[in-house]
């Protein structure tokens, strides 16, 4: 009764929204600086307003507000003097004097660096960074008529809807807070836009802005790849909810990889030499996992993370679900598409499965907890992270979900899957952005609707409670069992060219990056006993200056040797001498067939579509 009451006043206050006129004019992207104003109807007395805070698909509250500068409140020509709450430093109060109906607010925004959101010739523009609203109200109860400025001889791309435009300045249809938020762009001066699904409806769109026209150049058989994607989601959900989808991607050195997503569209960003390097392209499958969140997450999302506004806190608890069924979706869908082969699909389960073996932080906390804990882990430094855990409901989830697919084609004899599932949960009428949130019990119902089976039971002895093994059910019981070799497997070289170091958690217990700094340890290895630690940097080994290849070779010649492995580390100012006793050999994770189980796996990875 309360939910239906909350939605009645929703949908009033939505018929009734006022509308708020926005303009950012973007032409000094190239230097970081974005300069916004708003004209929005007022009464007189005390204004609350509100800088979006909590922004979703971050899961916690990232709205840079310190990069917030210059903020002027005019009306009537003059100056209104604010104030910020002195707890809630997110809302800012202005007194609106007697006799003003209208009020400007402008400030500038400056690009923070890490963000990674411009480089000379490109930028991309979340629209919350660039906005303030009237405190309390809901975002769909608030519209915005936004106007862009784009630098000259720019183009750009977004699913924002566009009333009109001139050379430089675009101005776009009035919508919702919430589509506003939802509807990022991306701009450049090196630009090209390809059409995924030609001549069908909806479009598809990939919009790629770059730091140099020959990043621009990404191949028919890659364009390809991402048109299948187009064809194997449709193939998986059975409808669309969106009106088009817009792939909005970066390629450029000055910008932090990674992907954000969104109803129709998706924020991504990537190297410079994204299509150009093979490795680039094939090791990371970001663009399929922000689209199927479009349906996982967006359609669909825990009630936790509907929230009305962006002020409201977020609760994270069904991450497992929301970001950890999506990556088991993006990687399953980079399979079916052909940017991995089967093999490399399983051998990207075989890292994942190794890394999440070697977390000695599960022997104390339950994954639910990194779910819940999102706003501290997402923060957290990467060091250690084994003993802490990290953002595990991503990966952990992953194999859970796997696990999950196996046995319904195990419980139903092969006639269901977890494709099933995604058609009757993710899939509906579609046609437009639309939001169905969720509780973990629905959740349960409906896999129970598919498969009968104690679905609360199977969560919660993997999500959770404690559990020190990882959940390898899936693997197993798909016909392959997890194994160690001596050489790399295919994608485990894809995976460390990419990062650009030394990868030997699974014999020595470290990770290194390309100087020798060692990144990572992993409890109770050959690095831990030698009383090594993140951040120290190995000088020389067994007296030689250290060179990624010759580590390798001191590991592997060890493995026939007593002697333990000298090494001269740098530590701060100091230096000092360790003795990693490590006698392994290198060993890398993949997967072995189990020829006394079915081969579900082959199954589970073949295309869809049509």
């Amino acid at each position: 009764m309360l939910r239906l009451a909350a939605l009645l006043l929703t949908a009033f206050l939505c018929a009734n929204a006022q509308t708020i006129n926005l303009t950012v004019d973007a032409s000094d992207a190239a230097r970081r600086l974005f300069h916004a104003k708003m004209t929005m109807a007022v009464t007189p007395g005390e204004l609350a307003l509100t800088y979006p805070e909590w922004i979703p698909g971050n899961h916690r509250p990232t709205g840079p507000i310190a990069d917030v500068v210059w903020i002027r409140m005019t009306a009537n020509g003059r100056d209104l003097t604010w104030r910020r709450d002195p707890v809630d430093l997110y809302k800012i109060y202005v007194t609106v004097p007697s006799g003003v109906t209208s009020m400007d607010v402008a400030f500038d925004l400056i690009a923070p660096p890490s963000a990674g959101w411009s480089s000379q010739f490109l930028a991309t523009l979340s629209w919350n960074s660039v906005l303030m609203y009237p405190a309390g109200k809901p975002s769909d109860a608030v519209n915005f008529k936004a106007t862009l400025k784009v630098p000259a001889e720019w183009r750009y791309g977004t699913a924002l809807p566009i009333a009109r435009e001139s050379s430089e300045t675009v101005e776009f249809e009035t919508a919702s807070l919430t589509t506003v938020v939802d509807s990022p762009i991306i701009m450049g001066r090196y630009f090209k836009t390809f059409d995924l699904s030609p001549g069908q409806s909806p479009a598809h769109y990939l919009h790629v802005a770059a730091d140099s026209a020959a990043a621009l150049n990404a191949s028919d058989e890659k364009i390809e790849t991402l048109r299948r994607l187009v064809k194997e989601t449709g193939a998986a959900f059975g409808s669309r909810h969106y009106r088009s989808y817009h792939f909005l991607l970066a390629l450029s050195e000055q910008v932090a990889t990674g992907g954000l997503e969104h109803h129709e569209s998706s924020d991504n960003k990537m190297r410079e030499n994204y299509f150009l390097d093979d490795a680039l392209w094939r090791n990371s499958s970001t663009l399929w996992h922000e689209m199927a969140h479009s349906w996982n997450g967006k359609f669909r999302r825990p009630e936790g993370l509907a929230t009305g506004d962006f002020h409201e806190p977020m609760d994270g608890e069904l991450l497992w679900v929301y970001e950890g069924m999506t990556r088991y979706l993006g990687d399953l869908f980079a399979a079916r598409t052909g940017l991995w082969t089967t093999q490399q699909w399983m051998q990207r389960l075989a890292m994942l499965s190794a890394n999440l073996a070697s977390t000695t932080g599960r022997d104390w906390r339950p994954l639910a907890d990194t779910a819940t804990s999102v706003s501290i882990l997402n923060g957290a430094r990467a060091d250690w992270r084994h003993l802490r855990r990290s953002t595990d409901y991503y990966d952990e989830g992953s194999l859970i979900w796997l696990e999950a697919d196996v046995l319904i084609r195990r419980e139903s004899r092969g006639q269901k899957s977890l494709d099933t599932f995604y058609a009757s949960f993710f899939g509906g009428p579609g046609g437009k952005p639309e939001l169905k949130p969720y509780a973990a019990q629905e959740l349960y119902a409906a896999l129970n609707a598919v498969q009968p089976y104690d679905w609360r039971g199977f969560f919660q002895k993997r999500v959770y409670d404690v559990a020190p093994l990882i959940p390898l059910g899936g693997i197993t019981g798909g016909g392959w069992k997890l194994v160690y070799r001596d050489q790399a497997t295919d994608m485990f070289r894809v995976s460390e060219t990419a990062a650009g170091g030394v990868n030997q958690l699974y014999s020595a217990g470290w990770t290194l990056n390309a100087t020798g700094v060692i990144t990572d340890i992993m409890e109770d290895s050959p690095a831990d006993r030698a009383k090594l630690a993140p951040q120290m940097q190995i000088i020389a080994v067994n007296g030689r200056q250290y060179s990624a290849a010759g580590i390798r070779a001191a590991i592997r010649e060890a493995k026939t040797g007593a002697a333990a492995i000298q090494l001269i580390v740098k530590s701060g100012d100091f230096y000092s001498v360790h003795a990693l006793d490590c006698h392994t050999g290198e060993r890398f994770p993949d997967l072995e067939r189990d020829s006394a189980m079915p081969d579900l796996l082959s199954e589970i990875a073949k295309p869809r579509a049509k």
